[in-house]
């Protein structure tokens, strides 16, 4: 009997900790963990949990038909996860774990214990790159070092697909039929002190088919107006797939693969879609390859040293709560606290405005970000975040603050949807932008 450990890959097509468990042939388990405490701690947003929650129902669901049961555990935190699996590996006379990597430095040395246990008891573990397309450490410069900049990592990454030529795997053939029911998953978990919103069904429903529904859709009917559409709020132009993306309902590869499918000619691979697909790659290899980031340091420790940044509670509770004064930061805020997501332009703009602007501590955007985004998801917001406050990988230069008054005028020109989520009448800005600015700029150019 093996054991497939399912984390944040909640499919059963191209899942190839799963695919290859099937493959020998000797009857499979499928295994999650549900860690309230685990999640406080990283940061989960209330409707991320939800939403978690409802598509390992799905999933469940999917497995039924290939005869795989799904086992539940409960955990306090990841502690506790190698012993309880043990456990159930020692249940079911287990000789083999399957799972799919993950790359936050918490989650990797989860993942070295389990190993460690199952190990010293005979039991092997495999694990695959299924969440990467190309692994972290195989995109390397000529001199064998990882790219710090984004287009040259570009570049090599698509120069690899199109030479590796990755496809998504299928999902595997049914099992043997066996007598070990599945065991029930709650709907709803004691989560306590959990922020956000509430997941909402409607706007995200749940599963593997919803999610290739909403990829269909999207690469037949708004990819070739993406480009030029993709920053305006108002409009439903982006491919809105991220959760299904962040949680693992739905793979890169696959979004690759109908792109391809769906398309008239080559031109599909260098759509600005497939370049925001290779940011998120970007991010996960840089969290292996430089480790400190997973400690909330800056990717340009040197960038940040020059910066002082100022402790206001005030500020930062009035940017959270979207109070600023200026409309489309505090419109953006308010669609996350309500929907627990926020179009990406303005996740930019918002982030600007608190680390520039407000001149708060990035790392405090990131935590709120992650306590109420349903497709949080650690490397790129913290990547995201990094780049905004100018001490990124890549970053965006110092002197580039996003003006939120410039910035409606640009991609909400009709006030369309700041109307959609600011109902009653202005507010005094929090700053005056001009002076803001200037002393933002100043601060960045101390020596």
């Amino acid at each position: 009997m093996k054991l497939v450990w399912f984390r944040n890959d909640l499919r059963t097509v191209d899942n190839h900790a799963l695919y290859h468990a099937c493959s020998l042939g000797e009857g499979v388990i499928a295994v999650a963990a549900i860690s309230p405490e685990q999640w406080l701690q990283q940061d989960e947003a209330k409707c991320r949990v939800q939403f978690w929650l409802a598509n390992l129902q799905q999933l469940s669901k999917d497995l039924e038909k290939l005869n795989i049961p799904l086992k539940v555990i409960f955990t306090d935190s990841n502690e506790e996860i190698p012993e309880k699996l043990f456990a159930l590996a020692k249940e079911h006379a287990v000789t083999g774990l399957f799972f799919n990597k993950e790359y936050a430095e918490y989650e990797l040395l989860r993942d070295q214990r389990v190993e460690q246990l199952f190990g010293r008891n005979s039991i092997n573990c495999s694990s695959y790159d299924c969440d990467l397309v190309m692994p972290a450490g195989t995109i390397l410069n000529q001199q064998g070092e990882p790219y710090r900049v984004f287009t040259p990592f570009s570049r090599r990454w698509r120069a690899e697909f199109i030479r590796i030529n990755p496809q998504p795997l299928p999902a595997p053939a049914p099992q043997l039929e066996h007598s070990i029911p599945a065991d029930p998953i709650p709907y709803q978990i004691n989560y306590a002190n959990c922020l956000g919103a509430d997941w909402n069904n409607t706007l995200w429903p749940a599963g593997a088919d919803h999610a290739h529904q909403r990829l269909q859709t999207f690469v037949t009917t708004k990819l070739s107006e993406y480009p030029n559409e993709r920053d305006f709020p108002a409009l439903e132009a982006t491919s809105s797939l991220s959760p299904y993306l962040s949680m693992g309902v739905l793979s890169v590869r696959q979004c690759l693969a109908a792109l391809k499918t769906y398309s008239q000619d080559e031109s599909w691979f260098d759509n600005q879609w497939v370049t925001e697909l290779i940011w998120r790659e970007f991010y996960r290899h840089l969290l292996v390859l430089y480790p400190e980031m997973n400690r909330w340091q800056p990717f340009k420790p040197e960038v940040e040293q020059r910066i002082i940044w100022h402790q206001d509670n005030a500020l930062f509770n009035a940017w959270c709560e979207g109070n600023t004064g200026f409309p489309l930061v505090d419109a953006g805020m308010r669609q996350l606290l309500e929907t627990g997501w926020m179009h990406n332009r303005l996740r930019m703009v918002t982030a600007s405005f608190l680390t520039k602007l407000l001149r708060q501590d990035w790392r405090l955007g990131a935590r709120f970000f992650m306590q109420h985004l349903i497709d949080g998801d650690f490397a790129s917001n913290l990547g995201g975040w990094q780049w905004s406050a100018s001490v990124g990988a890549d970053a965006a230069p110092y002197f580039r603050i996003f003006n939120p008054l410039r910035q409606s005028e640009r991609f909400d020109p009709d006030n369309i949807f700041i109307k959609q989520w600011i109902l009653s009448g202005s507010i005094s800005p929090v700053i005056d932008y001009a002076s803001a600015r200037k002393l933002s700029i100043d601060e960045y150019n101390r020596s």
